[in-house]
């Protein structure tokens, strides 16, 4: 059974998760999402629209944490699927928009974030969660988060772990735009018919030009394994056990620190 729904639509390629009734990133469903980009490529497709069903209450729950590791290996290494996906959905030779109807959890919120463009409901909400499962980010993932919010905006959202409102997020540049859901489609289909009218070589360029820029911040050796240092302990910690039981047996974790 395919977990992406694909449509071409006036050479706007609609890329539909279908995994209810929470759409989670299993390795499956990102594997495939993956797949379906890269057979997917311009001429033909001059946009693409990744999106939930029309009506979901959930976007995305983000990771599958059933598939989370818990014999302290990094679950977020280079070749992990969510780290594929994104940087499928950043290089991908052609602009990407988000399409966001329904609420948006933990590592979705990358993917949503790693478009071009976001376009919002205005009952989503986005909600970055590794303090609620004890798993944290790696670098590149937390680079994305700050090449698009500012730094005491980011901050906030992973300490305090709650859903924050598409509103606050198009307040802060975070969302390109948030429309009542029933014209949420219209609305992208609108801005998508434009791109697509436009140069594709140009798009192409200037995407990567961005791309490059955005992810030119030096980091020195030392640096690095000292956070990789940092993120073992985590996985190797009493809590990081807890974060994952808590979420299975759909309790509140009770975190000691260690």
């Amino acid at each position: 059974m395919s977990l992406i729904e694909f449509e071409v639509r006036d050479a706007v390629a609609w890329m539909t998760l279908a995994s209810p009734p929470v759409n989670a990133l299993s390795t499956a469903l990102m594997d495939e999402l993956s797949a379906v980009l890269a057979e997917h490529r311009p001429p033909e497709i001059r946009v693409v629209v990744i999106r939930a069903a029309s009506g979901a209450r959930v976007f995305s729950a983000g990771h599958d944490v059933r598939e989370l590791p818990t014999n302290g290996r990094d679950p977020l290494t280079y070749n992990d699927p969510l780290r594929t996906l994104v940087r499928n959905v950043e290089t991908y030779p052609a602009p990407v928009i988000a399409m966001v109807e329904g609420s948006v959890w933990g590592g979705a919120c990358e993917l949503v974030l790693s478009c071009d463009l976001v376009f919002a409901g205005d009952t989503t909400t986005f909600a970055l969660t590794p303090a609620r499962l004890g798993v944290p980010y790696n670098l590149s993932g937390t680079l994305n988060l700050l090449k698009v919010a500012d730094m005491h905006f980011i901050k906030e959202m992973l300490f305090a772990a709650r859903p924050v409102s598409a509103t606050r997020l198009e307040s802060c540049g975070v969302v390109n735009a948030v429309v009542p859901v029933d014209r949420l489609e219209q609305t992208t289909t609108s801005l998508a018919a434009d791109i697509a009218s436009a140069s594709p070589l140009v798009h192409r360029i200037m995407k990567e030009e961005l791309r490059v820029l955005s992810n030119a911040h030096p980091l020195t050796p030392e640096a690095y394994e000292r956070i990789q240092a940092l993120r073992r302990e985590v996985y190797d910690s009493d809590d990081y056990q807890e974060g994952i039981r808590a979420f299975l047996e759909k309790r509140r974790p009770v975190f000691h620190g260690s």
